[in-house]
């Protein structure tokens, strides 16, 4: 056997791995910022990558960590244009993803049969029993959802030729009134001045 060709799957495992790595690299900007200094960890049955075509493919249980941010998937597929983007699409019953949010203490769910993240417009779009809540209690349903990170603008639609009883007919959403700050433990209770005290009426 040639080095060349001993070389072949170390190479396509690289290649796997950096596009892996760049594409958690490209999160959303309100994602966890910390996660992108943590080694990125994937598990899977099979695993498949093309060097000339940049692009890598995990099959069967696949499981992709970063700091808090998880994928879990039946197939992954990441490739790389020749600009340097990357994109992502995960399928699954359902495909999932968690990660924490950047300087909130939330972490925000999703789950799509289908995910698909376009590094060039920065935007993840979720197809079929689209789901995207938080800890907070917001919950958004539907057979459509797409976020752009850019202006952080969600997008949700519901399937025009679902039954009416399907899950994806219409859209669904709870959204949590914010809760007030609670003064810190321990923390003393403000001073209200005393109004001022009335003159004594004299004696006549």
């Amino acid at each position: 056997m040639s080095r060349q060709e001993s070389s072949a799957p170390e190479r396509s495992l690289r290649t796997a791995v950096a596009l892996a790595l760049a594409l958690v690299l490209a999160a959303p900007a309100n994602a966890e910022r910390a996660d992108r200094d943590k080694p990125v960890n994937i598990e899977s049955d099979r695993m498949d990558a093309d060097d000339a075509h940049k692009s890598a493919v995990f099959e069967g249980r696949v499981v992709l960590t970063q700091g808090t941010l998880a994928i879990r998937a039946d197939r992954l597929t990441i490739t790389q244009d020749v600009e340097g983007f990357q994109s992502a699409v995960a399928l699954g019953k359902p495909a999932r993803f968690r990660q924490k949010r950047e300087g909130v203490n939330e972490f925000i769910e999703g789950e799509a049969l289908r995910i698909e993240y376009d590094g060039r417009a920065d935007r993840v779009q979720l197809f079929k029993r689209a789901r995207v809540r938080r800890d907070s209690g917001d919950d958004v349903r539907g057979n459509y959802i797409s976020y752009d990170a850019k202006t952080e603008h969600f997008s949700v639609q519901s399937a025009a030729d679902a039954p009416s009883e399907d899950a994806d007919s219409r859209v669904r959403a709870v959204i949590m009134p914010k809760k007030k700050e609670a003064p810190a433990a321990g923390a003393p209770a403000p001073i209200r001045k005393a109004p001022p005290a009335k003159p004594v009426p004299r004696e006549q």
